[in-house]
């Protein structure tokens, strides 16, 4: 069994999502609870051929373990040879196999949730690559189905659990579906009910009250958390609390808010990157957007982080928008670096 369901622990996951999960936040989300890490996900093929921004993708620090990588594609042998290189040279704690990607440029390959369109593939990929690890553990996500007349989730759960996967995680809504409409936590509950490995939820966490009830009563063994974490690290220890104390914590203040995104920015910064103007930090604007979400003046705020060039720019702005929502406090950290 992977350790981090031992002694009946209910790990929170973050979920893996190109072009914010990157190894910087993962450590944030680290510090604020989250048990396991997952990176972004990558292709198989540009594993083998050696890509440089494949690679990147799939480092990992020290600190972010125990961490698992993420492959997708839709032919067996070439999965199989992608996670045994990515063993031998990253040294993950566990591969996960991505059954559950929506975005058309993943299931035109036939790879990502499309395959839950084509079980008898999906388990000659999973069965490939386990055959193709001989220590490393294996785990999969899927969605429940492609649309609403085609809910599958139990039986691609019955394939995988045959092919070897040691947990899965499931994403309760389909391909159809993308990010719309609640997530289907029955489909979830007759996944965990059907198999014996680990079953992992995932749709619709966000530490409320609704959001607990439904990890309560579903016979899960952990949780995976997507976009309720984007610019919300602390929905980990949030959800931890809600589960231990029946109540959900105070949110973050906006200090805090403020600090910890100029934190992140600055270790965005730092990264070495040869394609990038290490001067300009403007790319990441799109990272530093969801750390207002739901805020007064959230709106001016997004709208003012698109031209801004630089981290003393940033902290100005971030700065006037504390001022502006809690006058009346000290925010010594913003002018420390």
């Amino acid at each position: 069994m992977l350790p981090w369901f031992e002694n009946d622990r209910f790990p929170l996951y973050l979920a893996p999502m190109a072009g914010f999960t990157d190894s910087v936040f993962r450590r944030l989300c680290r510090e604020e609870g989250a048990d396991v890490l997952v990176t972004e996900f990558v292709l198989a093929d540009a594993i083998l051929f050696g890509r440089d921004r494949a690679w990147e993708a799939v480092a990992f620090t020290a600190e972010e373990r125990p961490i698992g990588v993420q492959i997708f594609g839709s032919s067996p042998e070439n999965m199989a040879a992608a996670a045994r290189r990515i063993v031998d040279r990253v040294r993950p704690d566990f591969v996960d196999l991505n059954f559950g990607c929506p975005a058309p440029k993943v299931t035109q390959r036939m790879a990502g949730c499309a395959l839950l369109r084509d079980l008898p593939l999906m388990g000659r990929i999973a069965c490939g690559v386990r055959r193709a690890l001989a220590d490393t553990p294996l785990t999969a996500k899927i969605r429940i189905g492609w649309d609403e007349h085609s809910v599958v989730a139990v039986d691609a759960a019955r394939v995988l659990e045959e092919a070897g996967i040691e947990a899965l995680a499931v994403h309760g809504r389909t391909r159809v579906q993308g990010y719309r409409g609640g997530a289907d936590w029955q489909a979830i509950e007759e996944v965990a009910s059907a198999v014996k490995i680990p079953v992992v939820g995932n749709g619709s966490i966000d530490g409320s009250e609704a959001s607990r009830r439904q990890l309560a009563r579903t016979g899960i063994r952990g949780a995976m958390v997507g976009r309720a974490a984007l610019g919300n690290p602390w929905v980990f220890s949030e959800i931890k609390q809600s589960l231990k104390a029946g109540e959900r914590p105070p949110a973050p203040s906006v200090e805090e808010r403020m600090r910890v995104l100029v934190r992140y920015a600055g270790l965005l910064q730092a990264r070495p990157n040869t394609r990038r103007d290490p001067d300009n930090i403007r790319w990441m604007s799109p990272r530093l957007k969801a750390f207002v979400k739901d805020m007064p003046g959230a709106s001016r705020f997004r709208h003012r982080i698109d031209s801004l060039r630089t981290m003393d720019a940033l902290k100005s702005l971030a700065l006037n928008f504390h001022d502006r929502n809690e006058p009346s406090r000290p925010y010594p950290l913003l002018h420390s670096g």
